[in-house]
């Protein structure tokens, strides 16, 4: 098995989690910052000193050697957020903040200094504080216009640096988390989904807006989409198992039929009227929705049941966001089934919907590493699990592109420890780096290769052929 030698791997951040210098060089609030237990918990009023994200694993000082480590394992790409709230403070500000500008132009310079393609994504859970605050996040259209300030802003200064964009980090992701994926501060329980879907409509239009935007400043630039890609199996053969993993499925695919195609898919007036949503479309948006992305990028951590029936419904209580545990898989540590073969379905299942370019921007194992000296006294993490979670979905990847899927690259999450963006806690590590900081906050930020590294230094300078079938 050879991928294709100008197949892009590498490995993937956000800022959120791993810059730190929450407040450095007049970098303003984001809502990861009042957000101190992630995903899972509840929001503080401002900062406080458990949340592990105000310092991450201190990129925003360390990039050199964190860059000059990812060099060494043969990194073609990094992706990488912007945060917008180190460009734009408050988000709705008329003019940007250079020294956060100079900040990302070093970033840009060391990548480039290694051959590095930078992947960047404009806006990775990190809306600005004060626009969630002040406008309730994407549920105010004029969040379009502040984006599009950004979008422009960033575009022009590093239109010569960065040839890869990313719009929205798993912007179907708002369904279940609408503060962390569109800093809407109204509570879940509160929220209605007329105002959930405008928000969404909001976010999209500002996407495609981007696409135009980005475009126009510089042709060369490939802009793609993010979705979380999560397949959904029926649970068993019965139609109505059938017909329920279809309409989960179409809760997230119709993000990237906008993205792809340009215009609202026909199934969702159904659910828009079974739900009394009726879409704000001021005039222009549907000329600008138009705007489709060059490529269709993508996280893959598990696949997911589907059931349409009420007792096995109420045996997967509490983990209806992923849907209903499948009997034939395996689970991490936090509980994600483990699916290898679900990652070369999705592709499958994406090129044969879209016919666009793809790229797995995220995919990885979250666990708990341990520390160790070898028998030459060398700090190293024998994590041998995470290899064959690599290796296995990789070999997928590889049956994938066989198939004919027409794939970019590959980057995994967390190609160097961070924090948790569930959890906000660090002892659920991805990386091939092993950064010596714990969820008590200790910890000497030093950095400490794992078995994997190596590994997959080889993966990547054999173009796939060391991968075990």
């Amino acid at each position: 098995m050879r991928f294709p030698d100008n197949f892009l791997w590498g490995g993937a951040t956000a800022a959120n989690q791993f810059e730190g210098a929450y407040n450095e060089d007049g970098k303003g609030l984001s809502i990861q910052d009042i957000a101190p237990k992630g995903i899972v918990g509840p929001i503080t009023e401002g900062p406080t000193e458990d949340n592990m994200k105000l310092i991450g694993i201190d990129f925003y000082h360390r990039y050199k050697e964190d860059i000059k480590l990812f060099a060494e394992m043969g990194f073609k790409t990094f992706r990488m957020s912007i945060a917008w709230s180190r460009i734009f403070p408050n988000g709705d500000d008329l003019e940007p903040n250079e020294k956060g500008l100079e900040f990302y132009d070093r970033v840009f310079d060391e990548l480039a200094k290694y051959g590095i393609e930078p992947l960047v994504t404009l806006s990775h859970y990190e809306t600005p504080l004060h626009l969630a605050k002040e406008y309730d996040g994407w549920t105010d259209r004029r969040l379009i216009g502040f984006f599009e300030r950004y979008a422009r802003t960033v575009f022009t200064r590093y239109k010569d640096k960065v040839k890869y964009w990313l719009t929205f980090n798993e912007i179907n992701s708002a369904i279940h988390a609408p503060f962390m994926s569109a800093g809407i501060m109204t509570p879940m329980d509160q929220l209605s989904k007329q105002d959930l879907y405008q928000a969404m409509h909001h976010e999209l239009v500002a996407s495609a807006l981007a696409v135009k935007i980005g475009h126009e400043i510089n042709p060369e630039f490939k802009i793609g989409c993010m979705i979380l890609g999560v397949p959904t199996y029926p649970l068993t053969a019965h139609p109505d198992d059938m017909l329920k993993a279809m309409a989960q499925d179409r809760e997230s695919l119709f993000f990237g039929d906008i993205h792809a195609r340009g215009e609202y898919p026909k199934y969702m007036n159904r659910f828009f009227k079974e739900n009394n949503i009726s879409i704000k479309m001021e005039e222009g948006d549907a000329e600008i929705l138009k705007n489709t992305v060059d490529f269709i990028s993508f996280s893959y951590y598990m696949s997911t049941c589907a059931t349409a029936n009420p007792d096995e419904l109420k045996k997967a209580e509490g983990n209806l966001i992923f849907g209903v545990p499948n009997p034939y898989l395996d689970a991490s540590e936090w509980g994600w089934q483990i699916d290898p073969k679900g990652l070369r379905y999705i592709l499958n299942f994406y090129y044969d919907r879209y016919q666009k370019p793809l790229f797995i921007v995220e995919n990885g194992l979250g666990a708990v590493d341990e520390l160790i000296e070898d028998e030459n006294g060398n700090k190293i993490v024998n994590d041998d699990y995470r290899i064959k979670y690599l290796n296995d979905h990789l070999v997928q990847v590889g049956e994938a592109i066989e198939d004919g899927v027409e794939l970019m690259g590959y980057t995994t999450w967390g190609c160097i420890d961070l924090v948790s963006a569930s959890t906000a806690e660090l002892k659920k590590r991805y990386g091939f780096i092993y950064v010596d900081r714990h969820d008590d906050g200790s910890g000497t930020l030093e950095r400490y290769k794992k078995k994997s590294f190596d590994w997959y230094k080889e993966v990547i300078a054999t173009q796939g052929e060391s991968l075990q079938k």
